[in-house]
């Protein structure tokens, strides 16, 4: 535990070394959210039956996770290319410890940056309805799949061999846009329908949309709960083999 607390303090302070990494996880998803609502809103509102803010800011709130998660790539990357791994290793310090500490500031970094997307979104004339218990369930869900994208993109970090290809993990927010998150799935071309109704994000959106909004999410909760336990235990275990494999 100790090396994990450790850890964790040491991927927080990498973060704040790196300004332009903390400017892109919370300006990015902020500025997407302002030119959906005000550069696009006005032609989307009439297919989502509600006002456009209200529909898309759950979406934002999945796309700022993948944004703020995605550095977790490069971060565990430079450790494994930069010899500190070694240093670690006869300091006895554990993998799962090392891997763990970057997903848990990753976490961190996360809440601050939903928070104050949220602030941000309540300014724009976002209300939400939901009761206590349905925010918890909603922050649950969230905190959820953040964890699942911080060990997936640490997976990614353990794959590549540079960290310039561990930039890539940005492409996942590219998951995002074909999805229910920023428009209704049957507005999309047929082709693609099939897709983005069956994909992890569209689930996970329409879950913290229904919960923040007073609303039953019905099956779409369960299948959210299945797509961020799923991807958490195939990252969490694809990690460890990485690293032994990195290490060994």
């Amino acid at each position: 535990m100790s090396d994990a607390l450790t850890m964790t303090g040491r991927g927080l302070r990498l973060g704040i070394r790196k300004p332009d990494a903390l400017i892109t996880a919370f300006i990015l998803p902020i500025a997407i959210m302002v030119m959906f609502v005000y550069l696009f809103g006005g032609a989307v509102a009439g297919s989502v039956g509600t006002k456009y803010v209200t529909y898309v800011v759950p979406g934002v709130l999945l796309l700022c996770v993948i944004t703020g998660s995605a550095p977790t790539a490069v971060t565990v990357c430079q450790d494994m290319t930069g010899g500190i791994i070694d240093r670690f290793r006869s300091m006895n310090v554990s993998g799962a410890a090392i891997v763990g500490g970057h997903v848990v500031s990753s976490l961190l970094r996360n809440a601050v940056s939903t928070v104050l997307l949220y602030g941000v979104a309540y300014a724009m004339g976002f209300r939400p309805h939901a009761t206590v218990a349905g925010f918890l369930v909603a922050a649950a869900i969230l905190a959820l799949f953040v964890a699942a994208v911080s060990w997936l993109c640490a997976a990614l970090g353990l794959l590549v061999s540079s960290p310039e290809a561990a930039n890539s993990a940005m492409f996942l927010m590219f998951v995002a846009y074909a999805s229910s998150a920023f428009v209704p799935v049957r507005t999309m071309p047929s082709w693609l329908r099939g897709f983005a109704s069956r994909q992890p994000v569209t689930p996970i959106t329409e879950s913290v949309r229904a919960l923040l909004l007073g609303q039953p999410a019905g099956v779409r909760l369960w299948e959210a709960l299945a797509w961020c336990c799923a991807i958490l235990a195939v990252s969490v275990a694809g990690s460890a083999v990485l690293f032994r494999r990195r290490t060994g």
